[in-house]
């Protein structure tokens, strides 16, 4: 009808009443369409290979049975299955009033706010979860909670748990039957204690080793990496059988990070992968396929984007390409707070996400602001009944299949398959065949029996170095020997298989000796981290201050034959190293299982040693520091092995860059740790111990360091002062000359929970300032920034163009604080200084 028409006088009143009620209906009620993707971040299904998950994942009966709860279920029951919250941010009481429908335990957290829990109370806690979530309700229906935890390489978050090498290390051995067999002893072990499900396997294929998970990816090469994805989902759960529940000592498997969480530009952590579709497949989506078709039952959508677009507000790649071309039927769940990355959301408001295709948000300290604002935009018809019925109905598709909505669901909970005598076999076996020989010289390898052997290096006896992280805590820095009873350090596993074949073993850290030795076992390498804290800007092994490569030099200038052992998450720049040693095993993060190093390296009273080296390189190894590897020093599937040893020539030292311009001069801290090549230490009476190396606890008692969350996961660093001491900064001696000449500030974040009861310094260089009065009149318990004009300092005397020291903070007592970041920065504010301490 025109504009000129005519009408009946009723007709306007209704038309004009109908107008009214559009234009006051809030702009929320709208229901939400699915994101919108700009052309390059936007998948086409049709270029997809197919998969599907298996038809045993499911069955009509239980469909049907899904049908007639999700008819029952109340709108707040529904909106909780979305949602999974953290056990260190809630209890079991709170499901009552918030009906979540999934529990995790994340990297820092333990039951009862105990890491070192043992088994039995993992399964108490998890009990304690599930029992309140299926109490009787007066309306709807209770559905039982899942539970998931990051063991990912063996149950790693109990102690005494079997710890296998890191997938970096199980790339190297290339042995799919091995990985199954590793799969369902660490199905047994989380079984053991209680849980039903693991976020693992990883399927990244770590295309730039910068980037700080690489160790938790196979392999570059996605053959290999789909391969494994069978292997370790098959090993977990199980091969699904048709109306059968997951068997008690099985889990349910994680396909993570979808997708391409390895390709990210730079290699930078929760980065964006700048790559044509084509390689999105061919590459990074190899082992979802694998994965999938061998029952999978979740996906984990990564922290990553592509082209620009975060993966979990893209509805291409979890819609159209993991449910549709993929055949998806298990549940998608998110990465930590990751809702809260994509375009228009926050973590506690991101309706985007679930129409994009994610089912679950991982809300772990979240999850009460997200469970109210999603239940008011479900209420509202903004979120879409249709997109709530799907999402709730393939989780409870994976619960029915993990038995979880039985009367009498599978009994997990056996604490005895934790840290089992047959399980620790495998995983020695997995070490040993995950060592790559890179050189070996003059045939110093294997230790021949009778001879006297030293082991030095900082992680020759370091069950945290050598275990890396993702181990007990999130950065597996505070592990040490007692965590893992049933345990041995590389130097345990050396000592007793010298001496068995009658030779003897003296460990000494910093390559001292008395009596010449017939040879030296240097073990070295990188201290432990893991995602965004392990990002590194090259592959230069030690950039600066090369203290490892001094040992080696040392120990050969005496004339003394070198083995070095190097443990690392990624193939690195080591030329100057392997050029001071006679022999150079790559022994990436083998886990508590030490001897099966020794099972390789050391003969034998026969004199032949239990293993011989199997290991290929799954990952290029690099002739420079530059990354990603282009030119391979030795290429993927390289390894020596005793019958065909191979040699080395002398390799060129050059980095192929300038390091120096990669160094952090004025950024000494951030991101919960002192950035390279700086290193954070507390000192008092009991020595000196650098933060990063085990144990993170100064072992005099008067200083003590440790992790913490403030605005994100372990991003501080807690120092405690409960006697003299201090803490510092320092590394190689940096200019800051053009900085003091920009009127620039040692600038302090950090939260201040107690100004301590003495006199607080803080140094810069060798002059110090007493902030006494300056920590008293902080806030606190709130964060809060000191700035200091380098000036103050200079005009105090001290040399800002030859600065090793940048940070210096000593206390007598009480004082306690939690560092967040530690800088030279532009000065804002107030330009005066503290009094200088005496």
């Amino acid at each position: 009808m025109g504009i000129g028409g005519k009408f009946a006088p009723h007709m306007l009143t209704v038309a004009v009443a109908a107008l009214a009620t559009a234009i006051a209906a809030p702009l929320a009620a709208q229901p939400m369409a699915r994101p919108d993707v700009p052309e390059a971040a936007r998948a086409d299904a049709a270029n997809w290979p197919s998969a599907h998950s298996p038809a045993a994942i499911t069955d009509t009966a239980t469909e049907n049975r899904i049908s007639v709860l999700l008819a029952r279920m109340t709108i707040e029951q529904k909106v909780g299955q979305l949602i999974q919250g953290d056990i260190s941010a809630m209890t079991p009481e709170d499901l009552r009033t918030y009906p979540l429908g999934s529990i995790l335990a994340g990297g820092n957290s333990g039951p009862y706010g105990n890491e070192r829990a043992p088994a039995g109370d993992w399964k108490r806690l998890v009990d304690e979860y599930r029992a309140v979530s299926s109490e009787p309700v007066a309306k709807g229906v209770a559905i039982p909670i899942i539970f998931g935890v990051d063991a990912v390489h063996g149950h790693n978050n109990i102690p005494g748990a079997t710890v296998f090498p890191h997938n970096v290390g199980l790339g190297a051995a290339n042995d799919p039957a091995l990985i199954r067999r590793i799969a369902e002893v660490t199905a047994s072990e989380i079984a053991g204690s209680g849980i039903e499900w693991t976020f693992a396997p990883t399927l990244a294929v770590p295309q730039d080793g910068r980037w700080g998970r690489a160790y938790e990816g196979y392999s570059s090469d996605p053959a290999l990496v789909a391969s494994y994805g069978r292997e370790m989902v098959l090993g977990l759960q199980g091969k699904l059988e048709s109306g059968v529940t997951v068997p008690a000592d099985r889990v349910a498997a994680t396909a993570k990070h979808f997708i391409a969480d390895g390709g990210t530009f730079g290699g930078d952590d929760q980065g964006d992968a700048r790559i044509s579709e084509r390689e999105l497949i061919d590459i990074h989506g190899a082992g979802y396929l694998t994965a999938i078709n061998a029952g999978a039952l979740t996906v984990m959508a990564s922290f990553s984007s592509w082209n620009g677009v975060k993966n979990h507000g893209n509805p291409t790649l979890l819609t159209d390409v993991l449910k549709g071309a993929l055949g998806f039927q298990g549940f998608t769940v998110g990465d930590w707070n990751a809702q809260g990355q994509v375009a228009g959301c926050t973590n506690t408001d991101c309706p985007a996400a679930l129409m994009a295709g994610l089912d679950m948000y991982m809300a772990p300290d979240s999850w009460k602001g997200l469970y109210e604002t999603t239940l008011a935009q479900a209420r509202a018809g903004q979120i879409p009944q249709a997109n709530i019925n799907e999402a709730v109905r393939r989780i409870l598709r994976v619960k029915f299949k993990l038995g979880l909505m039985n009367a009498n669901p599978p009994q997990r909970g056996n604490a005895a398959a934790v840290g089992a005598p047959e399980h620790l076999a495998v995983a020695r076996e997995a070490v040993a065949k995950s060592l790559v020989l890179l050189k070996n010289e003059g045939s110093v390898l294997p230790i021949k029996p009778g001879a006297k052997v030293l082991v030095a290096g900082a992680a020759a006896d370091s069950m945290s170095i050598q275990s890396g992280g993702w181990t007990i805590s999130w950065q597996g820095t505070d592990v040490t020997k007692a965590d893992f009873p049933n345990g041995q350090t590389i130097w345990d596993g050396i000592a007793q298989a010298v001496g068995e074949a009658g030779g003897n073993a003296t460990l000494s850290a910093d390559g001292s000796f008395d009596a010449r030795p017939d040879v030296a076992i240097v073990v070295f390498g990188e201290t432990p981290y893991a995602e965004y804290q392990g990002d590194v800007a090259t592959l230069d092994y030690q950039p600066s201050n090369a203290t490892d490569l001094a040992l080696l030099k040392s120990l050969k200038a005496r004339g003394v034959p070198v083995v070095s052992v190097f443990l690392s998450g990624r193939p690195m720049f080591t030329n100057p190293e392997i050029n001071a040693s006679d022999a150079f095993v790559a022994a990436w993060l083998p886990g508590s299982q030490g001897a099966g190093v020794a099972d390789v390296l050391v003969a034998r009273a026969n004199g032949k040693p239990a293993r011989n080296f199997t290991g290929k390189l799954s990952f290029p190894w690099p002739k420079d520091a530059r990354a990603p590897v282009a030119d391979p020093l030795f290429p993927l599937g390289h390894g020596l092995t005793y019958a065909k040893p191979g040699r080395v020539p002398t390799l060129s030292e050059d980095p192929g860059m300038d390091i120096a311009a990669t160094l952090n001069v004025d950024t000494f801290f951030g991101a919960g740790r002192a950035l390279s090549p700086w290193t954070l230490s507390v000192e008092d009476a009991g020595g000196k111990r650098t933060v990063g190396s085990t144990p993170t606890q100064s072992a005099g008692g008067s200083v003590s360091v440790r992790s913490v969350d403030v605005r994100a996961q372990e991003d501080a660093k807690a120092l405690v002062w409960t006697g003299v001491g201090h803490a510092v900064i320092e590394g190689p001696a940096a200019n800051l000359a053009a900085q003091l000449a920009a009127d620039q500030a040692l600038t302090i974040e950090w939260r201040i929970d107690n100004p301590g009861t003495g006199p607080v310094t803080l140094a810069l260089g060798d002059r110090k300032l007493d902030i006494s009065a300056l920590l008293a009149a902080s806030p606190m318990g709130e964060v809060s920034t000191l700035a200091i004009p380098l000036s103050c300092f200079a005009d105090a005397g001290a040399d800002v163009s030859q600065l090793a020291t940048p940070m210096l903070l000593a206390a007598n007592d009480k004082l306690a604080l939690a560092l967040l970041s530690a800088k030279v920065s532009e000065m804002d504010g107030t330009r005066s200084c503290p009094p200088v301490a005496n």
